[in-house]
């Protein structure tokens, strides 16, 4: 992350003997760790839309520094088609008028454009303070792959991976929210990225379409997800 949090950091109080003391930075300290595991690039974004702290997923996938998108206009990073609507979705979460959007974008990267589906949403903030943008960004992995010269098919991510192989053993949203120890709306964001990726419509078509593409080794339980397909 810039390497700055993505959450403000807290402060315990100054009794350090007090139970709760450390509580609020251990939080602090899963929260991001989460972060940097999801495999997904995000990015906070100021009232103006501008980048304050973005995670190495999101570096990586944008192949620049922090210094390159501190402070930019997130959608200075993307290549805006004639007629794109994606500034007009910013300014409706921006002003409150919608919490939330997907869409999918070009990302601008120094060895040519990449495709990903990206979703911003718009959280609380406190009274009297702007409500902060957090922006989820995944990048289409054949576009990836073509960017940097790499043929393999990696396909999914650590998470999405283990999520897949947990979809394939049986396991609800819930089981896997508790195992991975991520919410069950990141579960299914995770999930809806994968059918949109290998063009099925639900759960069992993505575990047939995992099966037949080798995605998952067969004749092993339980599933297991074949390395060369993890990026």
């Amino acid at each position: 992350m810039f390497e700055a949090d993505l959450l403000p950091s807290e402060h315990p109080p100054a009794d350090s003997r007090s139970t709760g003391a450390q509580r609020p930075s251990r939080c602090t300290a899963l929260y991001n760790s989460l972060v940097e595991r999801s495999g997904v690039g995000i990015a906070a974004l100021d009232a103006h839309c501008r980048v304050q702290s973005a995670n190495r997923a999101l570096l990586t996938l944008l192949d620049r520094g922090t210094a390159e998108v501190q402070d930019v206009e997130f959608t200075d990073l993307l290549q805006l088609d004639s007629g794109s609507r994606l500034q007009f979705n910013f300014n409706q979460l921006r002003m409150g008028r919608t919490g939330r959007f997907t869409e999918c974008v070009k990302v601008k990267r120094p060895d040519g454009t990449v495709q990903g589906d990206l979703t911003a949403i718009r959280l609380r903030a406190p009274a009297r303070t702007a409500d902060p943008l957090i922006v989820l960004l995944q990048a289409d992995p054949a576009t990836a792959d073509d960017a940097g010269g790499d043929t393999r098919p990696r396909l999914l991510s650590e998470v999405d991976a283990k999520i897949l192989e947990g979809v394939a053993a049986g396991a609800s949203t819930i089981q896997l929210a508790t195992q991975l120890f991520l919410s069950s709306k990141g579960i299914e964001y995770h999930v809806s990225t994968m059918l949109r990726r290998l063009k099925v419509p639900n759960r069992p078509a993505l575990v047939s379409r995992a099966y037949t593409m080798g995605i998952i080794s067969s004749g092993s339980w339980p599933p297991r997800v074949q390395r060369e397909y993890v990026y």
